[in-house]
C-alpha cells in the first residue's frame, strides 16, 4: 500500500507541473492511503489557491466533489490517525532536529508508520528526505 500526501495529491485534481506523472502513478497504483490530515489540507491548499486568483470557487467546488468521490469510491483509503501515529510523529520531530520536519509532514510520516505503510508518494522534498531516512520507500513527484 502506497500513501499519497497533499503535495502529489493536488497534483491529481489541479494541472501543474508533474499532474501527468502523478496520474500515472496513481491509476497504475490505486486504491492510495490517505489521512484526515490530508483532508484538511486539501481543503487548504484549495481556498488558498481561490484566495489569491488561481482558482475558482466553482472550480474549488468541483475538485471537493472529485476528491470526496474518489474516498468514497475507494479510490483513496483513509488511514486512521492514531495515538500511535501522534507519538511517532512527536519522536520522529525529536530524532530528526537537523531536517526541519514540521508538525504536519511528522503527522503524515505518524500515521503511514503507525499504519504499517511501506512507501510514500510526495511532492515534497523534505519530507522524502525523511521518509527514506527512516526506512521508507519514497516515489517522489516534480515540486514546484
Amino acid at each position: 500500500m502506497t500513501y499519497i500526501d497533499t503535495s502529489a495529491l493536488a497534483k491529481w485534481y489541479l494541472p501543474e507541473e508533474g499532474s501527468e506523472e502523478v496520474a500515472e502513478y496513481v491509476q497504475a497504483n490505486r486504491p492510495l492511503s490517505i489521512s484526515l490530515l490530508t483532508k484538511v489540507e486539501m481543503s487548504s491548499l484549495l481556498a488558498r489557491r481561490c484566495r489569491v486568483g488561481d482558482l475558482t470557487a466553482a472550480a474549488k467546488g468541483k475538485v471537493l466533489a472529485t476528491f470526496s468521490g474518489d474516498i468514497v469510491a475507494g479510490h483513496l483509503e483513509m488511514v486512521p490517525q492514531t495515538v500511535e501515529a501522534y507519538l511517532t510523529a512527536e519522536s520522529l520531530i525529536g530524532a530528526h532536529p537537523d531536517l526541519a520536519l514540521t508538525a504536519l509532514d511528522a503527522l503524515h510520516l505518524g500515521t503511514i508508520v503507525a499504519a504499517g505503510i511501506a512507501t510514500l508518494a510526495t511532492a515534497d522534498t523534505r519530507l522524502a528526505r525523511v521518509a527514506e531516512t527512516i526506512g521508507l520507500e519514497c516515489h517522489r513527484f516534480p515540486s514546484k
